[in-house]
């Protein structure tokens, strides 16, 4: 029999944010593939895991994959996790399932449901979320104008992940390019003690934040309305 290998959301914030499946899986498993052990193991602390963990991460070795393939071709169940949130979610878990998926067919691949700071952002926000475009985390510098005038057209919801050290360069290059009657959501620290959402248009939630500089700290999600 071949493996299977899950894909587990883990908390993105708040730990009591666990699926009573994902906890038996990861209980269950025979491995469960992890970015950072030390942040897995807190999960697992708090849970009670004993599973044994590996490390998984963007620049793990490209002999992993293999490895893992090799685990799964032995009948050895799997989970994927990431340090927080959906696993293939601008996430490195993308390629191993992909690999799978493409060189071992007969493997099931199983996704379960769970945190999301993708889905838990556009659920709070307020803005139209029947149709939006997610662009994960965007370029350091190359394109990033380019990509602030494309969201001035676009006439449905367009997220994205940006870093407490980009933050403010982020809404100083949308206030410049967004007219005044687009809405811009900044969704920060998702499920934990100091969860806010900050909304207003990018001139507004900027100022918002020079006035509170002890609030850019954190994760963001970054929420702008289309054309109406």
């Amino acid at each position: 029999m071949i493996g299977t290998l899950y894909i587990v959301p883990t908390p993105i914030g708040n730990l009591e944010d666990m699926t009573m499946r994902a906890l038996r899986i990861l209980k269950e498993v025979d491995l469960v593939l992890c970015e950072d052990t030390s942040v897995t193991q807190r999960l697992f602390k708090e849970y009670d895991i004993t599973t044994k963990t590996t490390v998984y991460y963007s620049q793990s070795p490209k002999e992993k994959i293999p490895y893992i393939i090799s685990l799964l071709e032995e009948g050895k169940n799997i989970a994927l996790v990431s340090d927080a949130g959906t696993p293939a979610i601008s996430d490195p878990g993308v390629l191993l399932i992909d690999t799978v998926r493409r060189d071992l067919p007969d493997a099931q691949v199983i996704a379960l449901p769970g945190a999301s700071a993708l889905i838990t952002a556009v659920s709070g926000a307020g803005l139209a979320g029947n149709s939006f475009i997610f662009l994960g985390f965007l370029p350091h510098k190359k394109g990033r104008e380019t990509i602030f005038k494309e969201i001035v057209d676009r006439e449905e919801t367009t997220v994205f992940y940006e870093s407490v050290h980009r933050i403010e360069k982020t809404l100083v290059s949308l206030a410049k390019v967004l007219p005044e009657n687009r809405t811009v959501v900044i969704a920060r620290e998702l499920t934990k003690m100091h969860e806010e959402y900050i909304r207003g248009s990018a001139s507004e939630v900027k100022n918002y934040f020079e006035v509170h500089p002890d609030h850019v700290r954190g994760e963001f999600v970054v929420m702008i309305s289309g054309i109406h």
